[in-house]
């Protein structure tokens, strides 16, 4: 016999626990104190075991049935139902816990140790004030693309449409994270990464100024060699010009970064001298850093191995090639360079040319060069050598293309060395002017 619907409905129990058996192991168990609970009695393997499966009446009778169906269906696949269970109650408790806050933090902590402590001060500093106020306090699983995408959109609307960009790399990292932890699915982590396509275009970026013809660019550096400057800040301007790095590079670069030079014989002939940059110190997507293969290398001209090596004179004891004028162990401010321009001849270079200036001048000479010469291919390596990796391109065939047209960009380096540098005093002349 099973039970009906009334007989749950009304049984209750005397001075003992009362069992209403229904069919195949279920049964409805009624205690003392009036309550009543569907319990389902299985073996698994030798052993009797019994899984509660609800309260009655949030589960009734058909429900209940339901549950020991599905508990009998996880039997026949070899799988214990109380086991299954209790990792289910697990999941949901973990997921509870897993707030977003909870994954971000996790996260950061994961990539700490490939973060300078600059970038990873910036990316939490951007993390609470712009996701923490309205992801924080949730559980991930429950946070969808919708209320990531409100967040972004706070972000733009007070004109920070590059940070939104940003943020928005940061969330689908903590997402992939979490389902990797199985926090949240698939389709989530496609989603936040689909958010890119919603947001605002970025504007028309304002150049910086630059100068580009090469009279003015020679007549700058010897203003650089005349000015008052530190003799370190005049030779960080120097090598600056002949790397086309970014500031943020060229002021925490290491001497542990470069290879190729024998510092003990500055006579020695260079064989493939080189600066290597880690991806962790490059401008890249937030996921592309923690990815070796998209390094950069800096070939360096004579004139750049010229620079080093009058500057470890000056700072060859120190781990940093620019340690700031306070403490050996920070480097030299963003400022640096950048007040330096403004101040020196008069203020004659202020608003017409910048530390990043270089950039702009080096793409505009070597690509009119390249258009005269119908050198068409050096397009491309110019590109390379300012550490442009084009859209979509993997990580392998970046590598690939590196190692591919090293010769190329060594032999550009060397050409853009040539004309920014002729004419100018030796940088050791530098050294020798600022003891006088």
């Amino acid at each position: 016999m099973t039970l009906t619907i009334a007989e749950v409905k009304n049984a209750k129990a005397g001075d003992k626990n009362l069992k209403l058996a229904d069919s195949g192991g279920l049964f409805l168990l009624v205690t003392k104190s009036g309550a009543k609970s569907w319990r389902y009695k299985y073996r698994f393997g030798v052993k009797e075991k019994l899984l509660t499966l609800g309260l009655y009446p949030d589960v009734g009778l058909v429900a209940a049935r339901e549950l020991r169906d599905d508990a009998r269906k996880l039997i026949r696949a070899g799988k214990d139902p109380a086991l299954e269970a209790q990792k289910k109650r697990d999941a949901e408790i973990d997921a509870a816990n897993a707030t977003f806050r909870k994954q971000a933090e996790e996260w950061m902590m994961d990539q700490a140790p490939v973060w300078s402590s600059s970038h990873a001060v910036r990316v939490r500093n951007r993390i609470e004030r712009d996701l923490y106020p309205m992801l924080g306090h949730r559980p991930i699983g429950d946070v969808d693309s919708s209320i990531v995408l409100r967040a972004l959109r706070k972000i733009e609307a007070r004109g920070s449409i590059e940070t939104a960009k940003r943020v928005r790399g940061y969330a689908f990292a903590i997402f992939k994270r979490a389902k990797a932890e199985r926090l949240v699915s698939m389709n989530t982590v496609m989603e936040i990464d689909e958010i890119k396509d919603a947001l605002k275009p970025s504007r028309p970026g304002v150049k910086q100024p630059a100068l580009t013809t090469l009279p003015e660019l020679l007549e700058l550096q010897l203003s650089v060699d005349r000015s008052t400057a530190h003799t370190v800040t005049k030779l960080a301007s120097r090598l600056k010009a002949l790397t086309l790095v970014r500031i943020g590079v060229l002021r925490t670069a290491t001497w542990s970064e470069f290879s190729g030079v024998d510092w003990a014989d500055p006579d020695a002939i260079c064989e493939k001298p080189m600066w290597s940059i880690s991806a962790k110190r490059m401008k890249l997507e937030v996921e592309d850093k923690g990815n070796e293969a998209f390094g950069h290398d800096v070939h360096l001209s004579r004139q750049a191995v010229e620079t080093l090596r009058a500057l470890r004179v000056l700072t060859g004891t120190c781990e940093l090639l620019f340690p700031s004028t306070k403490s050996w162990r920070e480097p030299m401010t963003d400022a640096t360079l950048s007040s330096l321009y403004k101040r020196m001849a008069g203020g004659r270079y202020k608003g017409r040319m910048v530390p990043h200036g270089w950039r702009s001048a080096f793409s505009t000479i070597m690509n009119e060069r390249a258009a005269e010469l119908e050198r068409d291919a050096d397009r491309m390596i110019i590109d390379m050598m300012l550490a442009h990796v084009p859209e979509g391109i993997s990580a392998s065939e970046w590598a690939y293309n590196r190692a591919r047209y090293r010769k190329p960009q060594a032999a550009l380096y060397q050409v853009w060395a040539d004309l920014i540098s002729a004419g100018l005093p030796g940088p050791l002349t530098l050294i020798i002017q600022g003891e006088r």
